[in-house]
């Protein structure tokens, strides 16, 4: 898989975790668009690789994030002491 093809599955991919993003869509948004848009001139392969890397820290970040929102959500509505 080519890095151009790559910088856009994470991108779309990182757009799609951003619907559930606290904040809002919108924020999520104008934030992932400034970041892709900071590094867009960078040509060094090793370069892209290793902002590649981040961005899928990124999104395993965001999932991690999610999950412990739904389960302390879970936990909230089950366990409570009423």
């Amino acid at each position: 898989m080519s890095q151009k093809s790559r910088v856009i599955n994470l991108y779309k991919t990182l757009l799609h975790l951003g619907r559930e993003y606290p904040q809002g869509y919108d924020y999520f948004r104008t934030r992932l668009k400034r970041a892709f848009s900071k590094n867009k001139q960078v040509s060094d392969p090793k370069k892209i690789d290793i902002l590649i890397a981040h961005g899928n820290y990124v999104v395993k970040e965001l999932e991690a994030l999610y999950m412990l929102r739904k389960y302390r959500t879970l936990k909230r509505r089950y366990y409570s002491d009423n």
